[in-house]
């Protein structure tokens, strides 16, 4: 079945006269009346009653076609949609996102693709670092955002965003919020909250049990919601990034002595095609400044 058979038919249904219907569809009515002749024959039975000056539809004709209106109107939708994405009307971008990269680092960017794109659609995916990675061999993703993912997939291209520096977060009313840095010492006692779904979980809680820091004492969490309530409340305190989130309720500083840093990657599959919306916030992210982020 030809798509220019089912134009025909449903021409001619319309019309209910085979010269008009080859007038509207800018060919000869030998040639429209050939192309639903073999589509009848595809069908196994006739479409029209010709009668003149009119053709009548027959019950085939008529059961066929609400169906065959809906194949065509299908076939035209996504012939304009492939048209609107070829010339960069519409575009796509999928998006991976670890679990400890702040939304806020990208909202700029995304406005700007919203200016560039007329329909533009954003699907966004958290993950760790496993799961980031399967969404980018799955196709499921197109690019993604988050710290060192390993050397688990060779395919991963990867482009450095920005380092930053870990500290401490506690709440704002706690006894150590009003110090710019923290001795080592005055946290012997605190009960920390473990962010075990950061990519850089167990380095970080190493380097904080080298210097005698009892971190299993207090909560493992799996999300950052969760960390900045517990922290809201006073539940204890954090080791974390310098671009996490950080409500006036809480206070981040420094702790004396102990230095540990992360970078932030822009991730994508070496040798897989991009879409036109990928191939523009790759290049926004890029170019970025992201200085305010490394101080």
């Amino acid at each position: 079945m030809e798509m220019h058979q089912v134009k025909y038919f449903l021409a001619t249904a319309s019309e209910l006269n085979f010269t008009k219907a080859a007038e509207i569809c800018n060919v000869t009515q030998p040639s429209l009346t050939r192309a639903i002749k073999q589509l009848e024959d595809e069908l196994g039975g006739d479409l029209f009653r010709r009668e003149r000056p009119q053709a009548q539809l027959t019950e085939l004709g008529q059961r066929m076609y609400p169906l065959l209106k809906q194949c065509y109107e299908s076939a035209h939708g996504a012939r304009m949609l492939a048209s609107a994405i070829k010339s960069g009307e519409i575009g796509t971008l999928k998006l991976a996102l670890s679990h400890t990269i702040n939304l806020e680092l990208l909202t700029s960017h995304l406005t700007e693709l919203n200016r560039l794109f007329n329909r533009l659609e954003v699907k966004l995916l958290r993950g760790r670092a496993p799961e980031i990675i399967e969404l980018l061999k799955t196709g499921e993703a197109e690019l993604a955002i988050a710290a060192d993912l390993g050397d688990g997939w060779g395919r991963l291209d990867r482009w450095p965003l920005f380092t930053e520096e870990f500290g401490l977060i506690l709440n704002a009313k706690h006894r150590l919020a009003s110090h710019s840095a923290i001795e080592v010492d005055d946290l012997r006692q605190e009960r920390w909250l473990r962010r075990a779904y950061c990519e850089h979980f167990e380095k970080a809680m190493s380097l904080l049990r080298s210097h005698g820091l009892d971190v299993d004492q207090g909560y493992e969490l799996n999300s950052e919601r969760d960390l900045i309530t517990l922290l809201e409340s006073d539940f204890g305190v954090a080791f974390v990034p310098r671009s996490l989130p950080r409500p006036k309720t809480l206070k981040q500083a420094a702790v004396n002595g102990v230095e540990f840093r992360r970078t932030n990657y822009l991730y994508g599959v070496a040798g897989r095609e991009r879409t036109a919306v990928a191939s523009a916030i790759l290049k926004m992210l890029r170019a970025a400044d992201w200085s305010r982020h490394t101080n």
